[in-house]
């Protein structure tokens, strides 16, 4: 049988979760790649360099090679023009429309779908608020094109025939939104980058995306009043915001090479983490240095953090709730107190649920089960 893998855009800043499954399938399934744009085959660094890859229009527009979310209400028309009749099975790794190809009746869609396209339904208010074209009568513009991506979403969302859900969290978004129930399978986690480091040093370390909706802006207001040392890595829109608000005892780095992403991470005292993921690799990633995680308990946090309060025994961290810098200060003077009752031996283990063995397992064995049941009973039909 011939495989394509369809992925939203393959660029050398796009570097989360959704790329190491990109990477991950990729590794053990011979498939042909499409996507929106590529700027990843002309990258002599990457994985994919000299790699055919088939793209959509999108590639010829201007900066198109620093993300195409700026010809938003483009992405399901052009994803729709991908031709892939000659295909036998298609895997999609999907966070926004990538799950829309268009296939024929005898093919086979199988999408592992890391989140049900965040602008478009969680973040849709976050977005206006936090965007010129939020307001005014540009607003009402935008209102209406994201009614309109609603509604293409869940109608792309029937070309699927098997879905993937990268936690529990995101399995019940799919339902929520989309009324289909998903296989639940951990993204894969490369450990080998993070030697565990059971010594410490005496400072707190958050690494993310500078957007709003990373709360970044919450981890500061907390920090600022506890006074405690805090390392800030990455960059994105708020970084100027971000750096103006944090006090003395707060270093924003922005963006860092992943070899000095790999050293704080392991000398942290704990990773401090706000948002509300759909999994949130950094949490692991952190865990397999032996950082204890201080996050918000709400999304895949709870699918990979362990509250140590709540686990004496095998706690990996705490988490807080609401989700407020008060609540964050609270919660850090209570890590304090928990600091050495949490072995970073049991974080190493904890992250060792995420690997990507086990991820290669459950995907291929899932793999195999949707092709012998969908092409036995197309056989069947046939006959």
């Amino acid at each position: 049988m011939r495989y394509a893998l369809v992925h939203e855009w393959l660029t050398p800043k796009a570097t989360g979760g959704s790329e190491l499954v990109v990477q991950e399938i990729l590794s053990h399934v011979e498939a042909d790649i499409y996507a929106l744009i590529d700027f990843e085959s002309s990258n002599p660094q990457s994985y994919l360099y000299q790699r055919s890859i088939g793209t959509t229009f999108l590639q010829h527009f201007p900066l198109a090679s620093n993300g195409v979310q700026k010809y938003l209400p483009l992405l399901p028309l052009a994803i729709e023009q991908l031709d892939l009749r000659d295909y036998d099975v298609i895997l999609s790794s999907s966070h926004a429309v990538a799950k829309g190809i268009i296939t024929s009746p005898g093919q086979l869609h199988i999408c592992y779908c890391h989140t049900p396209m965040r602008y478009a339904w969680d973040l849709t208010f976050d977005y206006l608020n936090h965007s010129r074209m939020g307001q005014g009568i540009p607003g009402l513009l935008t209102r209406y094109l994201l009614h309109r991506l609603r509604q293409w979403d869940v109608i792309s969302a029937n070309r699927v025939d098997y879905f993937i859900a990268n936690s529990q969290h995101t399995a019940r978004r799919i339902w929520r939104c989309y009324r289909r129930e998903a296989k639940v399978i951990y993204p894969p986690v490369n450990l080998e980058r993070f030697p565990l480091t059971p010594h410490k040093q005496d400072y707190y370390l958050t690494v993310s995306r500078l957007v709003s909706y990373k709360k970044i802006a919450l981890i500061v207001r907390a920090f600022n009043q506890l006074g405690y040392p805090l390392v800030i890595i990455g960059d994105g829109p708020d970084f100027p915001l971000i750096r103006q608000m944090a006090q003395s005892n707060i270093k924003v780095l922005g963006a860092q090479s992943d070899e000095v992403v790999e050293q704080y991470m392991a000398q942290a005292k704990a990773f401090v983490y706000a948002a509300c993921e759909d999994f949130g690799i950094a949490l692991v990633e952190a865990q397999a240095c032996g950082t204890p995680v201080i996050a918000y308990g709400g999304g895949g946090a709870l699918e990979t953090v362990i509250d140590i309060r709540q686990s004496p025994e095998n706690g990996t961290g705490v988490l807080f709730t609401p989700q407020t810098s008060q609540s964050l200060v609270e919660t850090v003077e209570t890590f304090e107190k928990f600091q050495h009752q949490i072995d970073p031996y049991s974080c190493r283990r904890q992250a060792a649920r995420f690997t990507p063995k086990i991820f290669e397992t459950s995907y291929l064995a899932f793999l195999e089960s949707c092709c012998q049941e969908w092409f036995s009973t197309k056989t069947t039909t046939n006959v």
